[in-house]
């Protein structure tokens, strides 16, 4: 995609475009600019750094609300200032590998900030490891302690027993140290700033084995990608963020360091359940709500009785990344909240591609929207070359926020700059993005090319169904013939045949599932993606 207005006239009206976005975020003003500068200085673009400017400007501001109550950046800078010295004198210095296993919560936040101001290196731990899992990663990434919550000391004591350990969330009795009793028994004074600043190791999903690190160093970013970002997802300054996608997660992580960098209050629930997420919101009255898509289903399964219990209305931004978001979904939800719903598409490894906004998904349900201002996408055959509009090929990215590289060697195949997606997709005449599926998940029947997302999207559209997901599985005459697997609505009465026949009406021959499972739930990770290894496993 080329950039827009190349003369005088062009220029002028970008210079324009980035004041505006600028002055709307909250960047420019005096308190703002002078704490943010001072604080980069130190502590460079991590999460300490927004946390620390916030509480140069209001330090009896509101940081965090979690389970536990309220904590302002004055006692959070402070409480993160003790917990580092403590790290340090267990031995935790600058470039160091630690290992963060943990969900929502507070101790979440003040881990990684301490270690931000200790300039060490951030391993974010799946909360759904096992100890096995947990021991290969460790090694692999070479971590040497480790802050985790006391409801994995089984996993921890199995997979990371070695390490040096500390509890970041206890209930109750705790045989090991927490970072609470290690805020109270060192020093809160400002530290001396790291050489360097630390890096934050983000996993990959892992749906089909063992995820690998993803590395990302802390550095500065150019100004169009920051008006791109806050473009097209109006974030400010000051505001209420509830975090409801996993903070471990790229997303969740995304949201916390950008949360602390405009000076939010971050919102936090250990666990997601989705009665008590609209309680929360009730209660918090936070401006964003950042999500996974299988959240917002969860949220839309509890019906208009429940949902209408709760006043939602502070809400403005749903901001839903980590998986696929079906436009019916979209439609669904913003049907009954509200056309507040941004659609991120991108990936722990390319970053931001595009986003879509709430007047585009309304007009083209599905769409992955644009791509923002300082990110370039195309889309490209086998061969390298750009695809005519409307055709389906690779997604290539460019961005400043793409990350450096596997821990463990290799990275993205990367062509003229832009980096492989993984993703398969399409432009539309008017610029707008789709994405098709995963390169990788394309099954070939009979010589045809089908990619599941296509399939999945039109049986989710039928009203007895509440999701489904397709795959390919081995056959004898076709190479691979499709099987499906649909989770219906409780007074469904549609049947494998009428599920069969709606997709018959709609698309191509081939591409109806040979067989239609119906299950009660679909597997997915703690960060929701469907897991299609394991309903490859089924009988």
């Amino acid at each position: 995609m080329s950039l827009r207005g190349t003369g005088q006239g062009g220029r002028l009206k970008r210079a324009a475009e980035a004041f505006q976005v600028l002055r709307d975020v909250g960047f420019l003003s005096p308190a703002y600019l002078k704490t943010i500068g001072a604080a980069a200085k130190k502590y460079g673009t991590t999460a300490a750094a927004g946390f620390s400017a916030a509480a140069a400007r209001s330090p009896h501001g509101v940081a965090v609300i979690d389970d536990a109550g309220q904590m302002s950046f004055l006692d959070l800078d402070r409480a993160t200032n003790s917990i580092a010295r403590a790290l340090r004198a267990a031995g935790v210095g600058a470039g160091d590998n630690v290992g963060l296993f943990a969900r929502n919560h507070r101790g979440f936040i003040q881990a990684q900030v301490a270690l931000d101001k200790l300039g060490a290196n951030t391993l974010l731990l799946n909360t759904g490891f096992a100890a096995p899992q947990l021991a290969e990663v460790g090694k692999r990434e070479g971590i040497n302690v480790i802050l985790y919550d006391q409801e994995f000391s089984g996993i921890v004591a199995e997979g990371a027993g070695d390490l040096t350990r500390f509890v970041t969330y206890a209930e109750g009795d705790c045989a090991e140290t927490t970072i609470d009793q290690l805020a109270e028994t060192h020093d809160s004074s400002p530290l001396a700033p790291p050489p360097n600043p630390g890096r934050v190791t983000v996993l990959t999903s892992g749906t089909t084995g063992t995820p690998k690190g993803a590395q990302r160093s802390a550095r500065r970013v150019g100004a169009d990608t920051i008006i791109g970002l806050f473009g097209r997802m109006p974030l400010k300054t000051g505001t209420r963020a509830f975090v409801v996608a996993p903070a471990f997660h790229s997303w969740g992580g995304f949201h916390l360091v950008m949360g602390a960098t405009l000076g939010c209050t971050i919102c936090f629930q250990r666990r997601f359940d989705p009665e008590r997420t609209l309680a929360g919101i009730q209660e918090w009255r936070p401006r964003v709500l950042a999500v996974v898509p299988v959240m917002m289903q969860r949220i839309l399964d509890l019906g208009p009785e429940i949902i209408g219990k709760y006043d939602t209305s502070s809400v403005e931004m749903v901001c839903a990344s980590g998986s696929a978001l079906p436009g019916e979904l979209a439609l669904r939800w913003m049907d009954t909240f509200g056309d507040n719903v941004y659609n991120f598409y991108g990936s722990t490894e390319v970053a931001q591609a595009s986003i879509a906004q709430p007047d585009e998904l309304r007009a083209v349900p599905g769409t992955a929207g644009r791509p923002p201002r300082g990110a370039i996408v195309r889309i490209l055959d086998e061969n390298g070359k750009e695809v005519p509009t409307g055709a389906t090929g690779r997604i290539f990215v460019a961005n400043e926020n793409q990350f450096d590289g596997y821990t463990g060697g290799g990275n993205k195949e990367i062509l003229d700059g832009l980096m492989s997606s993984g993703d398969v997709g399409h432009f539309d005449a008017n610029g707008l993005l789709f994405v098709d599926g995963r390169d990788d998940d394309m099954i070939v029947s009979g010589g045809e090319n089908v990619f599941p997302r296509e399939v999945e999207d039109l049986l989710s559209d039928h009203d007895d169904v509440v999701e489904a997901a397709v795959i390919g599985v081995p056959d004898p005459q076709f190479g691979q013939r499709l099987r499906g697997f649909v989770v219906l609505t409780k007074d469904a009465s549609v049947d494998e045949a009428g599920l069969k026949d709606h997709v018959k009406s709609n698309l191509a021959r081939y591409k109806v599932p040979r067989d239609i499972v119906l299950l009660d739930e679909l597997p997915r990770n703690p960060t929701g993606k469907v897991l299609k290894r394991v309903l490859a496993e089924h009988p």
